[in-house]
Formats: C-alpha cells, structure tokens, sequence
C-alpha cells in the first residue's frame, strides 16, 4: 500500500475515533442535571462541572436537552438542534450551550461560532424580546466561551 493510502486511510480512522468521541461525550452530557435537589449523570463529568461554577446554570433542572429547533435563515430552511438551552424567565435571557470535543479551539471555530448564530437566528423569531446568548463548552478542559 503507497504511503498516501495509508494517509488516508489513518486520516478517515483518526476522524472517526473523533466523532465516536463526540458522541460518546455529548451522550453523556445530556443526562447531567445538577441541582440542589437532585443531581445525576456520570459523576466525573459532574466533578467537572461543580468545578467551573460558571457552567452550573446550564445544567440546572431548568436546562433542556438536545432541542430541535427549525425555521428559515436567509430565506432557506435549517433545522438544527441545540445541545444545551436554558431559558431564563426572570431576566428574559436564552442561554445556547453547543459542546465541542476538540483540542483545537482554532481548527473551526468560525464554524461552531456560525452554528450558534444559526440558532440565535431561529430562537430571535421565537423570543423576540429575549436576549440570546450563545456559549461553547470545550471538553477537553471544560472552559466555556461567549460566542455571542
């Protein structure tokens, strides 16, 4: 075999064992609830995050999970679903929470920061007079960025 096809073919098996990564990390995540009340999920990941008090609101008993969301953005139909949503009555704010596995926080973040704009696009018509704050959850050290 040429050393290209053995390029290749590491890339694509490299690129799978990532998005089985993903996955396995997102599936995770979405049954993380801490509350005062009650909390479950994997209890390292729940480690994790009573670490980085910043992140408890997104995992409050309020949270959603894996929300489907769909409507028009620049006149062409999208449906995407949100990985983590909170809506905060009291102060008329929507929190977007998309989880990221990548050690890069570089590689394609233009391309997660324009997903979570998508979503801001769909919620806007639905919460009009909500502000819509989109945030990514790096995994890999559980630091969180405002993206919007």
């Amino acid at each position: 075999m040429s050393n290209k096809l053995s390029e290749v073919i590491s890339s694509i098996e490299k690129q799978d064992r990532a998005t089985e990564a993903g996955l396995h990390a997102h599936a995770k995540l979405q049954n993380i609830i801490i509350d005062t009340d009650i909390t479950l999920g994997d209890t390292t990941l729940i480690a994790q995050i009573n670490s980085h008090p910043e992140l408890l609101k997104f995992f409050g008993t309020n949270s959603k999970t894996e929300v489907p969301i769909a409507g028009y953005i620049n006149g062409r139909f999208a449906s995407r679903r949100i990985d983590r949503l909170v809506i905060d009555e009291k102060t008329k704010e929507i929190f977007v929470l998309d989880y990221k596995t990548d050690v890069s926080k570089t590689a394609f973040h233009d391309d997660y920061t324009n997903k979570i704009k998508e979503y801001q696009s769909l919620l806007v018509e639905i919460y009009p007079n909500y502000r819509i704050r989109g945030f990514i959850l790096w995994t890999h050290d559980f630091s969180l960025e405002e993206v919007l």
